[in-house]
């Protein structure tokens, strides 16, 4: 090929090439949604998704393909998602408003073409999927920064829905603005932490002067600046994209290692992979008594189980003042040596979900 004609005609056979075979495989997927639907099978199978990429990442590698692993990644979770819809469409409730990082962190899994409820709380999208009004939730269980979000971790406590998928996003922020430069611009909106978050950046660029907006959500934040040509928001790249905001500069923020867990909802148990994570929660019988939570967390080191997280929080029950457990371990509740312990305290756990480890 020695013109540009020549590669764009080359790219156009390439593209009939791939949407003949996407069709070849959306068959197969409308097949595969059929065999479930009589057989009741979940629709949304992480482990599955992740073993499909580790093995296209791994043929990239070794054939020296330009593709690496993000890449493949991302066009594949996309595939996923389309043929998730094929099979049954689903709605997911997610932690709103629309533009949050919540919506970016389902988007990332579920694709564009799902349909997304946005709730103002996370008692509402608990509620949402208890009631299945919805078949995914997803909500943030947890930041690098911040800590746990005990909100997530309460409502696990006592509701009917199951962890099913988790995943880690890098929390970025961006500085977007319809102005034609930075020169223009006369006040920014965010969230309040939102500036916080971007000080360095905002000195850097001589905005200390600049009016400085806080409002409830960088999603609204990115509504408010496209509708005014001198003004900015620090916001998601999701509401830049969402609102018609041009993005001027992107991962604004002073610190690059600020990383969201988020978890991923629903109704159904899933199967065994190699590379699981299990939540529980434990309510120790004697929990007053020295040294049961060590008696407890023998168990798992004598069946060498290892715990990737303990957290407790206040039981709010009406014993006065007490404390519940909720533990992270790496395995599948159906696993032989997981299956031990948790007969050994069965009237003390409660399974939260087995899921696939996400990556950080």
């Amino acid at each position: 090929m020695k013109t540009l004609e020549e590669c764009r005609e080359a790219i156009d056979a390439i593209d009939n090439e791939i949407l003949e075979l996407l069709n070849k495989r959306m068959q197969v997927v409308h097949r595969v949604g059929e065999i479930k639907n009589d057989t009741g099978g979940a629709i949304y199978r992480p482990e599955r998704e992740k073993a499909i990429v580790n093995r296209l990442s791994k043929m990239s590698e070794k054939s020296g393909g330009l593709l690496n692993k993000n890449a493949i990644e991302a066009i594949f979770l996309e595939i996923f998602a389309v043929a998730r819809n094929l099979e049954l469409p689903e709605k997911v409730a997610f932690l709103g408003p629309e533009g949050s990082f919540t919506h970016q962190a389902a988007e990332s899994r579920f694709g564009a073409m799902s349909d997304y409820l946005s709730l103002n709380s996370i008692h509402a999208v608990f509620k949402t999927l208890e009631s299945k009004r919805a078949k995914f939730g997803v909500v943030p269980i947890e930041n690098s920064r911040d800590g746990i979000v005990g909100e997530t971790l309460d409502y696990l406590a006592k509701s009917s829905v199951k962890i099913v998928a988790e995943l880690y996003m890098p929390i970025h922020m961006s500085f977007a603005s319809k102005a034609r430069k930075v020169e223009d611009i006369r006040k920014i909106y965010s969230k309040d932490k939102g500036f916080g978050q971007c000080r360095e950046f905002l000195q850097a660029h001589g905005f200390i002067d600049v009016e400085l907006i806080p409002v409830e959500s960088t999603a609204k934040a990115a509504i408010l600046a496209s509708k005014d040509e001198s003004s900015a928001a620090i916001c998601s790249h999701i509401a830049a994209k969402m609102y018609g905001l041009p993005t001027m500069f992107e991962n604004i923020e002073d610190q690059h290692n600020n990383m969201t867990r988020f978890v991923i909802l629903s109704d159904f148990k899933n199967g065994m992979s190699k590379d699981d994570k299990t939540s529980i929660l434990v309510r120790l019988k004697d929990a007053v008594k020295a040294g049961s939570l060590v008696h407890f967390l023998q168990d798992f080191y004598d069946e060498n189980i290892n715990l990737s997280k303990i957290e407790s929080r206040p039981s709010r029950d009406k014993s006065g003042f007490g404390y519940w457990f909720f533990i992270d371990f790496y395995g599948h509740i159906d696993d032989e040596a997981v299956k031990r312990v948790v007969e050994k305290h069965k009237h003390e756990v409660t399974w939260l979900g087995s899921y696939v480890k996400g990556e950080e």
